[in-house]
């Protein structure tokens, strides 16, 4: 196989995963993007769910970050009602992934005299 081809095999648009996406904004809170299911010819495909991502962003010591998380609903109305709590529950699965990084980076133990050029041996 040709370059050219081996390159067109890994990007070829997925035709079976197609979403048609709507956002939907309070101008305040943030957004939530409605991905709609459809199939390759455009009609809408009622076999798979439809799927909505909350967008919006915290602020940190290091300024604003934007945060992107699954709305478990059903319909929009489902999805604004879930916003709030979905938003918090990332959020905390973010921080605790955070401390948990944080804990076993300081529980590293660098043993001193190893390998020459500069690299140690490490030890968790």
């Amino acid at each position: 196989m040709t370059a050219p081809e081996e390159t067109e095999k890994k990007n070829r648009f997925n035709q079976q995963n197609l979403h048609r996406e709507e956002i939907f904004s309070d101008l305040t809170m943030g957004s939530i993007r409605q991905m709609t299911p459809i199939k390759a010819n455009g009609e809408l495909d009622k076999t798979r769910p439809i799927l909505f991502i909350g967008q919006s962003q915290i602020y940190t010591p290091q300024g604003p970050m934007p945060v992107q998380f699954p709305i478990d609903a059903k319909n929009l109305q489902q999805a604004m009602d879930q916003f709030a709590v979905a938003m918090e529950e990332f959020v905390g699965r973010l921080i605790e992934e955070a401390r948990e990084m944080e804990r076993q980076e300081q529980s590293r133990l660098i043993v001193p005299g190893g390998a020459p050029g500069g690299s140690n041996l490490i030890l968790k």
